[in-house]
């Protein structure tokens, strides 16, 4: 055979080479859990009161996109917090779950607002204690009559209609004010049951039976099918790798940390984030809240 032919032979070979190693990537980049690359699971922590979403959806958003990660764990230690900022956080893991696993893990509190961004993950796993429920709605408005009467202050409201200035803190609540603020709140917590209902596969009736503002266990939260397993942090990354198909020893990430940051973080700030929490809680707006207000900070 001639050298050209030779030349020409390699060419050939070199080209289908090519060719088979571009149509593999293309169709690896069409999987939801690419083969060569997706060894890693992205860690997202919900700490303290629910009241800026931003940073959790970016996060999301991020990992949904990033091609690398093949799951994600939702640490969630939270007493719960605005509706809106809980709501977008929802709809964001509903999306997220759609392209990869997305297991949550519940800390010391997963409480309203907690469970409520928890349940439409792909699976929930919770300690035994960890405290959770509180399922209803909560709106909080202070009123400083007596206070301003003592010290002189007088409110000058002109408004549009019977209802604008509801809330105003120098007189109570009307009848009026107070029925219409109870049917927002009644309407809120349905929309708390029937996300529950569909993300969870749990019919509303069953939901309603325990949902009303208490709260209860991880372990009860297994009996009622809120949570899928009983575990810790590690035991939900194992689980987030297991169904993102991770193979050997899977690589913590974060949007701020790396592995060591991520379990140091977790670590250092576990013990002080019912404490965030109250603090974040006492100066939060007066809005609808999916917010648990525990009496004590004991067990």
């Amino acid at each position: 055979m001639s050298s050209k032919r030779r030349l020409a032979l390699a060419l050939g070979v070199s080209a289908v080479i090519v060719a088979v190693f571009a149509i593999a990537l293309s169709l690896l980049g069409n999987t939801a859990k690419p083969a060569l690359f997706g060894d890693k699971i992205g860690v997202v922590v919900v700490r303290g009161v629910i009241s800026d979403p931003a940073p959790t959806l970016k996060a999301l958003n991020k990992y949904r996109r990033d091609a690398s990660v093949s799951a994600v764990v939702l640490r969630v230690d939270s007493p719960g917090g605005g509706v809106g900022a809980s709501q977008e956080i929802y709809r964001e893991i509903q999306r997220l779950k759609k392209v990869k696993p997305v297991v949550a893990s519940m800390g010391g509190v997963a409480a309203s607002g907690g469970l409520y961004i928890s349940v439409p993950c792909t699976k929930v796993v919770a300690n035994p204690g960890t405290i959770t429920g509180s399922i209803g709605v909560i709106l909080t408005i202070p009123e400083l009559k007596q206070l301003f009467d003592k010290i002189g202050i007088r409110m000058q409201v002109v408004k549009s209609g019977e209802l604008k200035a509801t809330g105003q803190m120098d007189r109570p609540l009307s009848e009026e004010e107070r029925a219409m603020l109870q049917r927002l709140s009644t309407d809120i917590y349905e929309q708390f049951l029937e996300h529950v209902s569909l993300a969870r596969n749990i019919p509303v009736g069953k939901v309603r039976a325990f949902a009303d503002g208490g709260v209860f266990s991880g372990q009860t939260a297994l009996q009622l099918g809120l949570v899928d397993q009983l575990g810790n942090f590690m035991d939900a990354v194992n689980l987030a790798a297991r169904l993102g198909g991770v193979r050997g020893e899977p690589q913590l990430v974060s949007p701020e940390d790396d592995l060591e940051g991520v379990l140091g973080r977790l670590l250092r700030e576990e013990g002080r984030a019912l404490v965030q929490g109250l603090l974040e809680g006492f100066h939060a707006s007066g809005g609808p809240q999916y917010l648990y207000l525990p009496p004590s900070l004991g067990n």
